[in-house]
């Protein structure tokens, strides 16, 4: 009876993986409506597993708060300065070449994004090119880029990425634990990201459009804080439900297994791979396989990370123009990093 109780269990548990990673992807209403679907499937499957009790309640009560914080102020503070910020930004052009200001840009929003949000230093970005008017070419590379930095960068933090707060929880670790696991390889990742823009044209020509000119106060103020919240609540109760059947068999994966495992996040959300597979049954070594794993095949396609779908969305910018640029850059990037991966199993 306890056997058949583990095996149902353990066959409900991979179900319910297999639904959160491929339900977005191929199901439009879920895409639409993702935060209120990883809060269901977080609810169901935590009460199905027994552990929907009072602390897994409060954990995912308590855990988003930190992120929607940070999403509301800084969304606030850029929507409240934007004139001024678009100011500053022309006064810069006339001291810097496109290609420079794109290259200094990215290298600081990709160590701001795990402080100030990837969506905000998203956002700024967008605004900083679209007053440069160059051709749709140089604007595309330069936006993939910027994203891979981001991407980098925000994962040195909880405000950083929606599910390192949950994987911290799990791993009862404290705010910096993700930059002291990460930061030779994210300062590496974001300086490496920026140098193909200086090697952009940047000529005139006819330059992407920016959609949306100004983002209305509800979706700064109540949407995106709202539905941010909703995501990172779900996750907390997804981890919560599967993490003992995760910490049963993740653990036994080499380092290289789940390093080209993750590479799926190019397609799924980074952060709900972190928030199911990411643990204390973990090794350290086998916890920085899996983060970069996820960090660098998270800027290969639009669909991979949170900067790439505002970045993509605010400009116009197409899956397959994307894919041209990112697929790419992320492949060097992957072949680079994994014999890195590779030597510190040896050092297990």
């Amino acid at each position: 009876m306890r056997r058949g109780e583990v095996k149902m269990n353990l066959v409900f548990g991979t179900a319910v993986i297999i639904v959160v990673l491929i339900g977005p992807v191929f199901v439009k209403a879920i895409d639409q409506n993702v935060e209120f679907f990883f809060l269901l499937i977080g609810l169901l499957t935590a009460y199905f597993m027994g552990r929907l009790n009072e602390a897994a309640v409060g954990a995912a009560l308590r855990e988003p708060l930190s992120f929607t914080l940070a999403v509301l102020v800084f969304g606030g503070m850029f929507r409240l300065l934007r004139s001024y910020f678009d100011q500053l930004l022309r006064r810069v052009i006339r001291l810097l070449t496109p290609r420079i200001l794109c290259f200094c840009l990215t290298i600081i929003l990709g160590f701001l994004a795990a402080f100030i949000t990837p969506v905000v230093s998203a956002l700024v970005f967008v605004e900083g090119l679209s007053l440069l008017h160059c051709d749709r070419r140089s604007e595309v590379g330069a936006t993939v880029f910027a994203c891979f930095a981001i991407g980098f960068g925000a994962g040195l933090t909880p405000l950083g990425m929606p599910g390192i707060t949950v994987v911290l929880r799990s791993l009862h670790a404290d705010f910096w634990y993700l930059a002291h696991l990460l930061w030779p390889f994210i300062v590496a990742g974001i300086v490496l990201a920026a140098v193909p823009i200086l090697f952009l044209p940047f000529s005139k020509g006819e330059p992407l459009d920016l959609i949306g000119d100004e983002e209305p106060w509800s979706l700064v103020l109540l949407v995106r804080p709202g539905k941010v919240y909703l995501f990172i609540a779900g996750l907390v109760l997804l981890s919560e439900g599967v993490r003992p059947l995760v910490d049963v068999y993740i653990h036994r994966f080499p380092n290289g297994l789940l390093f080209w495992m993750n590479t799926i996040s190019a397609v799924v959300n980074n952060s709900t791979l972190a928030a199911v597979e990411i643990g204390p049954s973990l090794s350290m070594n086998q916890q920085r396989a899996a983060f970069l794993g996820l960090l660098i095949s998270g800027g290969a396609l639009v669909t991979g990370n949170i900067p790439n779908i505002v970045a993509a969305s605010r400009l116009g910018i197409t899956s397959r123009e994307w894919a041209r640029v990112g697929v790419g850059i992320g492949a060097v990037f992957l072949a680079c990093c994994f014999p890195v991966v590779s030597s510190m199993a040896l050092s297990r």
